[in-house]
């Protein structure tokens, strides 16, 4: 069955889904703070499933029709969750253990700018004003992160972070006519969940880490948080306002993560607000201004170059034998015939 193609929102609304998808996500590093101590294959897969079971629960009570996916959207719905889900998650908390989490946030925090050459190659076209406010929505990322140091392993799992990133918008960007935000997000939760409990099973075989582990209080509560919240809620948010503004547009979203996380450490009084952090949430929302104001409409040329039009209104093309036609267009004649 071929589903029908979801009718796009305005790009308001596509704004408002990308930036909030954004912002929970960004909330989600304090939450992940109470997991410290567990498995994280283990919790992550966890994460997934019940994320999953939410999702198609949605699915049904909504009552939107079941897809089997083609062999070709399967493949693609399979990197997804291997790169977006499994491997942004397995990366970042490997980089983590070679670099500071300011680094990595600082090179994760490149995707505007990756996305927005994404969209340019895609398009061939380069948006200069949207590449420049990506440019700038990352630089006021690596402020608020404020850099940090790291061994040249820890930069390149860093680096593989960042292309897991970029994955999981752009490999959702052709599924999302068909399938919809809520088929992708609820197949690349399933698609997830049994290559994380590999990799889990595998490495608890060769260092003895446990897979999993009873989770207590706190933790229980971090990962219900982070499968209903910041993985079912997000990620529909997210990819229902990626199939109304693409990827380039939607990428420069991608700079509230870390504001997002800033605040929400505040708030709940894990750190003081710093005169760093407070210009880099600045430049980040200098460089959503830029990126997301309306583009001006081009005026036509003859109003940008206004002499061509008043010499239109005296002189005529030259006459088929070589003769120049002059005066002035009267109401009468038109341009006249001879040499007036």
């Amino acid at each position: 069955m071929t589903p029908a193609p979801e009718r796009p929102g305005s790009p308001r609304t596509g704004d408002l889904r990308c930036a909030a998808g954004m912002a929970i996500v960004g909330s989600s590093f304090v939450a992940s703070a109470a997991l410290a101590g567990f498995p994280v294959l283990g919790g992550q897969a966890a994460r997934y499933a019940v994320a999953a079971l939410v999702l198609l629960a949605v699915l049904a009570v909504r009552r939107v029709p079941w897809v089997l996916p083609s062999p070709r959207a399967l493949g693609r719905l399979t990197a997804l969750a291997a790169t977006g889900l499994v491997g942004f998650s397995v990366l970042v908390v490997e980089s983590a253990g070679r670099a500071d989490p300011s680094l990595v946030g600082a090179v994760v925090g490149a995707s505007p700018v990756v996305l927005a050459a994404a969209g340019a190659l895609r398009a061939r076209r380069l948006a200069v004003r949207t590449l420049a406010a990506a440019v700038v929505v990352t630089a006021g990322v690596v402020v608020v992160e404020g850099g940090g140091a790291g061994d040249p392993v820890g930069v390149a799992l860093a680096l593989g972070a960042l292309a897991c990133e970029v994955c999981f918008s752009l490999l959702a960007v052709p599924l999302l006519p068909t399938l919809g935000a809520l088929r992708v997000s609820a197949y690349a939760c399933v698609l997830a969940v049994p290559q994380l409990a590999v990799l889990g099973l595998v490495r608890q075989q060769v260092s003895g880490s446990p897979f999993l582990a009873v989770p207590d209080g706190a933790e229980l509560a971090a990962l219900a948080y982070l499968a209903v919240v910041v993985t079912a809620v997000a990620f529909l948010l997210w990819y229902s306002g990626l199939a109304t503004i693409g990827p380039t547009r939607a990428g420069l979203f991608a700079g509230l993560l870390p504001v997002a996380a800033l605040v929400a450490s505040v708030v709940l009084g894990f750190e003081e607000p710093t005169a760093r952090s407070v210009v880099g949430t600045l430049v980040v929302g200098a460089g959503l201004v830029l990126g997301l104001a309306p583009a001006r409409a081009r005026r036509p040329l003859a109003h940008r170059l206004p002499w061509r039009a008043w010499a239109c209104l005296f002189y005529t093309s030259p006459s088929p034998g070589g003769v120049e036609e002059g005066g002035v267009r009267g109401g009468g004649g038109g341009g006249g015939g001879g040499g007036g």
